[in-house]
C-alpha cells in the first residue's frame, strides 16, 4: 500500500470510503446511511475536481467567502454536488450563506436563526439546517448550550417557522468522544430530527457506532492543509 504522504485524493477518498464502511458494518449499520462530508476548506479547486472525478459530492467549507471564491463555477459543472457550511456564520454572511449551500450545520444562536429566515425568505431558497450544540460546554467554541437546546429547537420551529434537520457537534480534543456522541443522538431522538453531523478524521468511526448520519473528513482525503500566504 503506497504511503499516505504519497497518494493521491482519489486514494486517499478511496481509503476513507472503506473505513466508513467497515465502520458502518461493524455497528450493523448500512454504508449508504451515512454521508461523507470532504472538508475541502483552505485546499485549491483543483483538489476539489479531483475527489470530483472520483466520485465525491458532498463538501464542507468553513468559510463563505472562501467558498464564493471556489465552488459556483463546480456547481454549475457539477449539478448534484452539495456543499456544506460547517464553520461558523456571521449574521451578515447568512443571505450569502442561503444563496451558496445546500446544508448549513452551524445555526447555534437566536440572531443568526432570524437572519436565516428573512435569507430564505429572500432568496426563495431553503438550505437543510443543522443545530451546532456546545456538547463540551466549551467557551471557545460555538454552539448552543446543551441546557437550553430542546427550547432553541422548538423556537426554530415556532418562532422562525424553520424545519432544522439535524444536530452537529464537535467533542473536546482530548476528551472520550462516545459520550458526546451518545448525548446529541439522545437530543435529536427527543426533537425528532434525524441528521446526526458529528465525527471527524479520528473519531468518525465512533460516531458512526452512535448514529452520525454526516460524518466530517479532510485531511485524511485531501492531505496537510496548504500554508496560508
Amino acid at each position: 500500500m503506497p504511503d499516505h504522504a504519497t497518494m493521491s485524493v482519489a486514494e486517499r477518498l478511496a481509503a476513507v470510503r472503506a473505513q466508513l464502511a467497515h465502520a458502518a458494518q461493524h455497528a450493523g449499520r448500512a454504508a449508504e446511511a451515512v454521508t461523507l462530508v470532504a472538508v475541502s476548506k483552505t485546499h485549491p479547486a483543483a483538489a476539489v475536481e479531483a475527489a470530483l472525478a472520483a466520485g465525491q459530492r458532498d463538501f464542507g467549507e468553513n468559510r463563505v467567502q472562501e467558498a464564493q471564491a471556489k465552488f459556483p463555477a463546480l456547481k454549475t459543472r457539477f449539478p448534484d454536488l452539495r456543499l456544506h457550511l460547517i464553520g461558523p456564520l456571521q449574521t451578515n454572511k447568512a443571505r450569502d450563506a442561503v444563496r451558496l449551500f445546500d446544508v448549513i450545520h452551524t445555526l447555534d444562536r437566536p440572531r443568526l436563526a432570524e437572519a436565516l429566515a428573512r435569507a430564505m425568505e429572500q432568496e426563495g431558497r431553503r438550505p437543510a439546517l443543522l443545530i451546532e450544540v456546545n456538547v463540551g460546554g466549551e467557551p471557545q467554541k460555538a454552539g448552543i448550550e446543551p441546557a437550553v437546546a430542546d427550547g432553541f429547537i422548538a423556537d426554530c420551529r415556532a418562532r422562525w417557522h424553520l424545519a432544522p434537520a439535524g444536530l452537529m457537534c464537535i467533542p473536546p480534543a482530548e476528551a472520550d468522544p462516545a459520550p458526546y456522541f451518545a448525548e446529541l443522538a439522545a437530543m435529536a431522538r427527543r426533537n425528532r430530527v434525524a441528521e446526526l453531523s458529528m465525527g471527524m478524521s479520528a473519531d468518525f468511526a465512533v460516531a458512526i457506532a452512535h448514529g452520525a448520519t454526516l460524518v466530517r473528513v479532510g485531511t485524511a482525503i485531501f492531505g496537510p492543509r496548504p500554508r496560508r500566504a
